[in-house]
Protein backbone atom coordinates (compact mmCIF):
# COMPACT_ATOMS: atom_id res chain seq x y z
CA UNK A 1 0.00 0.00 0.00
CA UNK A 2 0.92 3.43 -0.90
CA UNK A 3 1.97 5.61 2.47
CA UNK A 4 -0.95 8.19 1.71
CA UNK A 5 -3.72 5.47 2.29
CA UNK A 6 -5.63 7.52 0.09
CA UNK A 7 -7.56 6.24 -2.94
CA UNK A 8 -9.87 6.84 -5.59
CA UNK A 9 -11.72 3.68 -5.27
CA UNK A 10 -11.78 1.32 -2.34
CA UNK A 11 -12.83 -2.48 -3.89
CA UNK A 12 -14.09 -4.52 -0.85
CA UNK A 13 -14.33 -8.24 -2.45
CA UNK A 14 -11.14 -9.36 -4.57
CA UNK A 15 -13.18 -11.93 -6.62
CA UNK A 16 -14.07 -12.03 -10.77
CA UNK A 17 -16.14 -8.78 -10.32
CA UNK A 18 -13.71 -6.95 -8.09
CA UNK A 19 -10.60 -7.54 -10.49
CA UNK A 20 -13.12 -6.83 -13.54
CA UNK A 21 -13.97 -3.55 -12.11
CA UNK A 22 -10.64 -3.13 -11.17
CA UNK A 23 -9.02 -3.35 -14.49
CA UNK A 24 -11.81 -1.23 -15.95
CA UNK A 25 -10.32 1.50 -13.21
CA UNK A 26 -6.69 1.03 -13.82
CA UNK A 27 -7.23 1.28 -17.75
CA UNK A 28 -9.02 5.01 -16.56
CA UNK A 29 -5.75 6.18 -14.48
CA UNK A 30 -7.48 5.45 -11.12
CA UNK A 31 -5.91 4.79 -8.21
CA UNK A 32 -7.41 1.61 -6.54
CA UNK A 33 -7.23 -0.95 -3.75
CA UNK A 34 -8.41 -3.80 -3.60
CA UNK A 35 -9.18 -5.78 -0.50
CA UNK A 36 -9.60 -9.24 0.08
CA UNK A 37 -10.06 -11.91 2.64
CA UNK A 38 -9.32 -14.95 0.41
CA UNK A 39 -12.89 -16.79 1.10
CA UNK A 40 -14.69 -17.08 -2.27
CA UNK A 41 -17.73 -18.93 -2.28
CA UNK A 42 -16.27 -21.33 -5.34
CA UNK A 43 -13.64 -22.76 -3.00
CA UNK A 44 -14.74 -26.19 -3.18
CA UNK A 45 -15.57 -26.10 -7.02
CA UNK A 46 -13.41 -28.15 -9.07
CA UNK A 47 -14.04 -26.15 -12.61
CA UNK A 48 -15.71 -23.45 -13.88
CA UNK A 49 -17.66 -23.70 -16.86
CA UNK A 50 -20.10 -21.85 -19.52
CA UNK A 51 -17.66 -18.66 -20.01
CA UNK A 52 -15.78 -18.60 -23.00
CA UNK A 53 -11.96 -18.88 -22.98
CA UNK A 54 -12.00 -20.17 -19.50
CA UNK A 55 -14.29 -23.21 -19.83
CA UNK A 56 -13.47 -26.05 -18.04
CA UNK A 57 -10.47 -23.95 -15.90
CA UNK A 58 -10.33 -24.10 -12.35
CA UNK A 59 -11.83 -21.01 -10.36
CA UNK A 60 -8.46 -21.01 -8.95
CA UNK A 61 -6.46 -20.94 -11.63
CA UNK A 62 -9.04 -17.66 -13.38
CA UNK A 63 -8.42 -15.58 -10.00
CA UNK A 64 -4.23 -15.74 -10.20
CA UNK A 65 -4.89 -14.61 -13.81
CA UNK A 66 -7.13 -11.98 -13.49
CA UNK A 67 -5.03 -11.09 -10.31
CA UNK A 68 -1.60 -11.16 -11.99
CA UNK A 69 -3.13 -8.98 -15.46
CA UNK A 70 -4.88 -6.76 -12.97
CA UNK A 71 -1.85 -5.81 -10.65
CA UNK A 72 0.23 -5.02 -14.19
CA UNK A 73 -1.59 -1.72 -14.13
CA UNK A 74 0.39 0.85 -11.48
CA UNK A 75 -2.20 2.31 -9.88
CA UNK A 76 -3.72 -0.67 -8.90
CA UNK A 77 -3.11 -2.29 -5.29
CA UNK A 78 -4.11 -5.69 -3.55
CA UNK A 79 -4.53 -5.94 -0.02
CA UNK A 80 -5.21 -9.50 1.81
CA UNK A 81 -7.27 -8.15 4.43
CA UNK A 82 -10.45 -8.33 6.06
CA UNK A 83 -12.36 -5.51 5.97
CA UNK A 84 -14.20 -4.86 8.91
CA UNK A 85 -15.98 -0.98 8.93
CA UNK A 86 -16.87 1.63 5.92
CA UNK A 87 -17.64 5.31 7.04
CA UNK A 88 -19.11 7.91 4.89
CA UNK A 89 -17.62 10.99 5.85
CA UNK A 90 -18.17 14.61 3.78
CA UNK A 91 -15.98 14.28 1.64
CA UNK A 92 -14.45 10.61 1.63
CA UNK A 93 -15.11 6.77 3.33
CA UNK A 94 -13.24 5.80 5.62
CA UNK A 95 -12.04 2.06 5.55
CA UNK A 96 -10.96 0.25 8.64
CA UNK A 97 -9.50 -3.48 7.81
CA UNK A 98 -8.11 -5.51 10.53
CA UNK A 99 -4.71 -4.30 9.96
CA UNK A 100 -5.03 -1.07 8.97
CA UNK A 101 -7.18 2.19 9.71
CA UNK A 102 -8.72 4.93 7.91
CA UNK A 103 -7.92 3.95 4.85
CA UNK A 104 -9.80 6.82 2.42
CA UNK A 105 -11.39 6.51 -0.87
CA UNK A 106 -13.55 8.80 -3.16
CA UNK A 107 -16.13 5.85 -3.96
CA UNK A 108 -16.23 2.46 -2.59
CA UNK A 109 -17.21 -0.75 -4.26
CA UNK A 110 -18.52 -3.77 -2.85
CA UNK A 111 -18.42 -7.03 -4.47
CA UNK A 112 -18.14 -9.35 -1.36
CA UNK A 113 -20.54 -12.02 -2.72
CA UNK A 114 -22.74 -13.99 -0.32
CA UNK A 115 -22.05 -16.81 2.14
CA UNK A 116 -24.79 -20.28 1.62
CA UNK A 117 -26.65 -21.50 4.47
CA UNK A 118 -26.11 -25.26 4.27
CA UNK A 119 -29.26 -27.78 5.35
CA UNK A 120 -28.99 -29.57 8.50
CA UNK A 121 -27.82 -32.92 6.36
CA UNK A 122 -25.08 -34.70 6.73
CA UNK A 123 -22.52 -34.55 3.95
CA UNK A 124 -24.19 -31.96 2.04
CA UNK A 125 -21.64 -29.06 2.96
CA UNK A 126 -18.95 -31.37 1.83
CA UNK A 127 -20.49 -32.13 -1.35
CA UNK A 128 -21.60 -28.87 -2.23
CA UNK A 129 -19.95 -27.08 -5.25
CA UNK A 130 -19.12 -30.75 -6.52
CA UNK A 131 -21.02 -33.33 -6.44
CA UNK A 132 -24.52 -30.89 -5.19
CA UNK A 133 -24.60 -28.03 -7.54
CA UNK A 134 -26.59 -25.08 -8.11
CA UNK A 135 -26.52 -24.20 -11.19
CA UNK A 136 -27.14 -26.32 -14.73
CA UNK A 137 -26.01 -23.97 -17.01
CA UNK A 138 -22.58 -23.79 -14.86
CA UNK A 139 -22.15 -27.92 -14.48
CA UNK A 140 -25.23 -29.61 -15.93
CA UNK A 141 -23.43 -30.94 -19.26
CA UNK A 142 -21.00 -32.71 -17.30
CA UNK A 143 -23.13 -34.65 -15.68
CA UNK A 144 -25.88 -34.68 -18.54
CA UNK A 145 -28.00 -37.84 -18.35
CA UNK A 146 -27.07 -39.78 -15.54
CA UNK A 147 -28.64 -40.36 -12.27
CA UNK A 148 -29.88 -37.06 -10.94
CA UNK A 149 -31.57 -35.79 -7.36
CA UNK A 150 -33.15 -32.77 -6.06
CA UNK A 151 -33.44 -31.75 -3.32
CA UNK A 152 -35.97 -29.33 -2.98
CA UNK A 153 -39.70 -28.88 -1.86
CA UNK A 154 -43.02 -26.77 -2.92
CA UNK A 155 -42.36 -24.08 -5.16
CA UNK A 156 -38.55 -24.18 -5.96
CA UNK A 157 -38.86 -28.31 -6.33
CA UNK A 158 -40.94 -27.50 -8.90
CA UNK A 159 -38.80 -25.27 -10.36
CA UNK A 160 -35.93 -27.32 -10.12
CA UNK A 161 -37.71 -30.18 -11.70
CA UNK A 162 -38.85 -28.11 -14.75
CA UNK A 163 -35.28 -27.13 -15.45
CA UNK A 164 -32.94 -29.81 -14.56
CA UNK A 165 -35.29 -32.23 -16.46
CA UNK A 166 -33.49 -30.59 -19.61
CA UNK A 167 -30.26 -32.49 -18.69
CA UNK A 168 -31.90 -36.15 -17.76
CA UNK A 169 -34.55 -37.89 -17.81
CA UNK A 170 -33.25 -39.75 -15.12
CA UNK A 171 -33.97 -37.61 -12.13
CA UNK A 172 -35.57 -38.04 -8.67
CA UNK A 173 -36.96 -35.14 -6.53
CA UNK A 174 -36.42 -35.42 -2.61
CA UNK A 175 -38.53 -33.31 -0.77
CA UNK A 176 -36.85 -34.25 2.54
CA UNK A 177 -39.78 -34.92 4.15
CA UNK A 178 -43.57 -34.35 3.53
CA UNK A 179 -44.78 -32.71 0.09
CA UNK A 180 -45.76 -29.73 0.02
CA UNK A 181 -46.50 -29.00 -3.94
CA UNK A 182 -49.76 -27.97 -5.00
CA UNK A 183 -51.56 -30.60 -7.02
CA UNK A 184 -50.62 -28.91 -10.28
CA UNK A 185 -47.17 -29.06 -9.69
CA UNK A 186 -47.63 -32.61 -8.42
CA UNK A 187 -49.61 -33.54 -11.91
CA UNK A 188 -46.68 -31.74 -13.93
CA UNK A 189 -43.65 -33.85 -12.10
CA UNK A 190 -45.54 -36.98 -12.58
CA UNK A 191 -46.10 -36.29 -16.75
CA UNK A 192 -42.01 -35.19 -16.87
CA UNK A 193 -41.70 -39.06 -14.71
CA UNK A 194 -40.12 -37.89 -12.10
CA UNK A 195 -39.97 -39.92 -8.96
CA UNK A 196 -40.80 -37.99 -5.64
CA UNK A 197 -39.68 -39.25 -2.56
CA UNK A 198 -40.73 -37.76 0.25
CA UNK A 199 -38.45 -39.67 3.05
CA UNK A 200 -36.59 -38.03 5.68
CA UNK A 201 -32.39 -37.29 4.62
CA UNK A 202 -30.08 -38.67 7.23
CA UNK A 203 -27.10 -37.93 5.65
CA UNK A 204 -25.38 -37.51 2.16
CA UNK A 205 -22.60 -40.41 1.76
CA UNK A 206 -19.45 -39.23 -0.79
CA UNK A 207 -16.19 -39.88 -1.01
CA UNK A 208 -14.05 -36.63 -1.04
CA UNK A 209 -17.29 -34.41 -2.34
CA UNK A 210 -18.52 -37.05 -4.69
CA UNK A 211 -21.57 -38.29 -4.10
CA UNK A 212 -22.42 -42.24 -3.41
CA UNK A 213 -25.86 -42.65 -2.34
CA UNK A 214 -28.36 -40.64 0.31
CA UNK A 215 -28.90 -42.46 3.31
CA UNK A 216 -32.82 -42.24 4.65
CA UNK A 217 -33.71 -41.72 8.14
CA UNK A 218 -35.95 -45.17 7.95
CA UNK A 219 -32.34 -46.63 6.74
CA UNK A 220 -33.05 -47.17 3.67
CA UNK A 221 -30.18 -45.92 0.32
CA UNK A 222 -30.45 -44.61 -2.92
CA UNK A 223 -27.51 -44.25 -5.35
CA UNK A 224 -27.60 -41.11 -7.36
CA UNK A 225 -24.69 -39.29 -9.36
CA UNK A 226 -25.13 -35.53 -8.44
CA UNK A 227 -28.08 -33.28 -7.14
CA UNK A 228 -29.16 -30.01 -7.58
CA UNK A 229 -30.49 -27.92 -5.05
CA UNK A 230 -31.27 -24.18 -3.83
CA UNK A 231 -30.20 -22.75 -0.35
CA UNK A 232 -30.63 -19.69 1.43
CA UNK A 233 -27.98 -16.84 1.51
CA UNK A 234 -27.12 -14.37 3.43
CA UNK A 235 -24.70 -11.58 2.50
CA UNK A 236 -21.23 -11.86 2.96
CA UNK A 237 -20.43 -8.46 4.16
CA UNK A 238 -22.78 -6.63 6.17
CA UNK A 239 -20.84 -3.05 5.67
CA UNK A 240 -23.42 -1.99 2.74
CA UNK A 241 -26.43 -2.39 5.23
CA UNK A 242 -24.75 -0.87 7.93
CA UNK A 243 -23.97 2.17 5.47
CA UNK A 244 -27.91 2.15 4.49
CA UNK A 245 -27.99 0.25 1.08
CA UNK A 246 -30.89 -1.17 0.58
CA UNK A 247 -31.92 -4.79 -0.09
CA UNK A 248 -34.30 -6.62 -2.43
CA UNK A 249 -37.00 -9.21 -1.08
CA UNK A 250 -34.62 -12.03 -1.98
CA UNK A 251 -31.93 -9.86 -0.04
CA UNK A 252 -29.75 -8.59 -2.79
CA UNK A 253 -28.19 -5.27 -2.64
CA UNK A 254 -30.36 -3.40 -4.78
CA UNK A 255 -28.72 -2.02 -7.69
CA UNK A 256 -29.16 0.44 -10.77
CA UNK A 257 -28.39 -0.94 -14.29
CA UNK A 258 -24.68 1.16 -13.23
CA UNK A 259 -24.28 -0.86 -10.42
CA UNK A 260 -25.57 2.05 -8.05
CA UNK A 261 -26.95 1.43 -4.62
CA UNK A 262 -28.98 3.98 -3.00
CA UNK A 263 -25.99 5.51 -0.98
CA UNK A 264 -24.06 7.86 -2.77
CA UNK A 265 -20.74 6.90 -3.68
CA UNK A 266 -21.50 3.57 -3.04
CA UNK A 267 -21.25 0.69 -5.42
CA UNK A 268 -21.83 -2.95 -5.43
CA UNK A 269 -21.36 -5.52 -8.33
CA UNK A 270 -21.56 -9.70 -8.35
CA UNK A 271 -23.32 -12.14 -6.61
CA UNK A 272 -23.96 -9.95 -4.28
CA UNK A 273 -26.37 -8.12 -6.31
CA UNK A 274 -27.97 -11.22 -8.89
CA UNK A 275 -29.28 -14.15 -8.11
CA UNK A 276 -27.99 -15.36 -11.44
CA UNK A 277 -24.67 -16.50 -9.86
CA UNK A 278 -21.70 -17.21 -12.77
CA UNK A 279 -18.30 -15.99 -13.33
CA UNK A 280 -18.95 -14.47 -16.90
CA UNK A 281 -22.05 -12.50 -14.83
CA UNK A 282 -19.86 -11.39 -11.80
CA UNK A 283 -17.46 -10.39 -14.74
CA UNK A 284 -19.72 -8.24 -16.81
CA UNK A 285 -20.74 -6.53 -13.83
CA UNK A 286 -17.60 -5.39 -12.61
CA UNK A 287 -16.94 -4.07 -15.59
CA UNK A 288 -19.56 -2.14 -15.32
CA UNK A 289 -18.92 -0.15 -12.05
CA UNK A 290 -15.47 -0.09 -12.79
CA UNK A 291 -16.57 2.20 -15.69
CA UNK A 292 -19.88 3.93 -13.70
CA UNK A 293 -17.54 4.92 -11.00
CA UNK A 294 -14.60 6.22 -13.60
CA UNK A 295 -17.56 8.42 -15.03
CA UNK A 296 -18.81 9.39 -12.14
CA UNK A 297 -15.16 10.53 -10.98
CA UNK A 298 -14.63 12.49 -14.35
CA UNK A 299 -18.15 14.46 -13.82
CA UNK A 300 -17.54 15.36 -10.25
CA UNK A 301 -13.75 16.70 -11.67
CA UNK A 302 -15.11 19.06 -14.28
CA UNK A 303 -15.07 23.18 -13.32
CA UNK A 304 -18.18 24.15 -12.44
Amino acid sequence: MNDKKEYDVVIIGGSYAGLSAAMALGRSLRTVLIIDSGKPCNIQTPHSHNFITQDGATPKDIFEKAKNQVLKYDTVEFLNDLAITTTKTTDVFLVNTNSIKNIKAKKVLFTTGVKDIMPNIKGFTECWGISILHCPYCHGYEVAHKNLGIIANGKTAFELCTLIQNWSNKLTLFTNGKSVLTEEQSNMISKLNIEVIEKEIEEIIHTDGSIENISFKNGSKTNIDAIFSRVPFDQHCKIPLELGCKTTEPGHIEVDFFQKTNIKGVYAAGDNTSPFRAVSLATSSGTIAGAAINKELIKESLPS
